[in-house]
């Protein structure tokens, strides 16, 4: 695939993985990009997963067309990216590595070489001339490791985003880029909105036709899509009107006042109500949805003087990726000591700038009149 006449694609997809990272879901597979880049001297972006290390070489060698790559720029150390570094070094041994100081820490970690004799370091600013082409590097701490960075090739304008931009997905497979992308955005990145804030900054100066990133396609057109969304994630705000219902129910009670709360959140004109029983459905998609819609309802029971392991797992998910800017409400269920709401809120109190309905739902046992009241009267506090 060429992404220009000097800018050759060498990845490869991955169809054999099934939990990216060990927890996501990724039915289609996904991709890890490698670029090769000419200009009078010629570098290779990036590597591959371990797995595919002598497909990744085979197609290197076939771009190259008998030449000699003159670099391996390394831009993030995760290993479904740098796996190769030392097949790179073995079969080009007359190349040098490009990378940031942190970068060369974690590559002896985790390869044990640091390629001393043959190392470059790079930061913020620093120029690699190719002859007819300079690549600028530009430092992106925490997105969303610490020794990040991308490139950007003002001769063809394009940014090579590392992480960023990236989704779940093999290239051979045809999907709706934002639904994957939002996923593997929120679940991997979504922590550091601060930084991702700070590189999309940086890149607002810099002219770009084309976003290469190390998962997923190359963006070329509309790349304003791309931009605003990526804004609206990295700083926590709304990106579809709408309400998501997360629950848990043991003996099906709960899950009935959830569906009476969806009904009359829609007879009300709510334009989406989305629900997720998180005992059954991927949990990234859940966190997925919070982070996508306005105002979320958490209905749980009381489970030994806690919460639901599944609700508690879906809280932390939320907490530990800074949810925030949004409306939230309660529905608990106990049958003789109802804790939920107070451990719901006390948990949610890490999150910033939250408002929480003044209506909240407290069900013994099984709905009451007075229940189907509280749900009507909470529907209408969302709305």
């Amino acid at each position: 695939m060429n992404i220009t006449e000097s800018i050759k694609y060498v990845g490869v997809n991955d169809h054999n993985i099934d939990l990216f990272e060990g927890q996501y879901i990724v039915p289609n597979g996904m991709a890890y990009n490698s670029y090769v880049i000419f200009g009078e001297k010629i570098a290779v972006m990036d590597t591959v997963d371990a797995d595919f290390g002598e497909q990744w070489i085979e197609n290197i060698k076939r771009v190259l067309n008998g030449k000699t790559p003159n670099y391996l720029i390394v831009q993030h150390m995760e290993p479904d990216h740098s796996s190769n570094i030392n097949l790179f070094a073995d079969t080009f041994k007359d190349a040098k590595i490009v990378a940031s100081k942190k970068a060369f820490q974690m590559m002896k970690n985790f390869y044990g070489n640091e390629f001393l004799e043959r190392q470059i370091v790079v930061g913020e600013g620093d120029t690699l001339d190719l002859g007819g082409r300079t690549l600028t590097f530009v430092t992106a701490p925490m997105v969303h490791w610490p020794e990040v960075i991308v490139t950007y090739d003002s001769l063809d304008k394009v940014l090579f985003s590392a992480d960023g931009f990236g989704k779940f997905g093999a290239l051979d497979v045809e999907e709706d880029w934002a639904c994957e992308a939002r996923r593997y955005y929120i679940g991997i990145v979504g922590k550091y909105g601060a930084q991702v804030q700070a590189l999309l900054k940086k890149a607002s100066a810099l002219e770009i036709e084309k976003i290469c990133p190390l998962h997923g396609p190359v963006l070329t057109e509309n790349l304003g899509y791309y931009l605003n969304l990526y804004n609206i994630w990295s700083s926590y705000g709304v990106e579809s009107e709408g309400v998501l219902i997360a629950y848990t129910s043991v003996y099906g009670n709960t899950k009935k006042a959830v569906m009476l709360l969806a009904d009359e959140l829609k007879a009300l004109g709510c334009p989406k109500v989305v629900v997720n029983d998180l005992a059954r459905c991927d949990m990234a998609e859940a966190v997925e949805d919070a982070f996508r819609y306005g105002k979320l309802v958490l209905a749980t029971t009381t489970y030994n003087g806690d919460i639901f392991p599944f609700m508690r797992e879906f809280i932390e998910h939320l907490t530990e990726r800074n949810f925030q800017n949004r409306k939230v409400g309660f529905v608990e269920n106990g049958s003789w000591a109802p804790m939920a709401t107070k451990v719901m809120s006390e948990m949610m109190s890490k999150c910033k700038n939250l408002e929480y309905t003044e209506t909240n739902v407290k069900i013994l046992s099984a709905m009451t009149e007075e229940n189907i009241a509280e749900i009507k009267a909470l529907a209408k506090e969302i709305i």
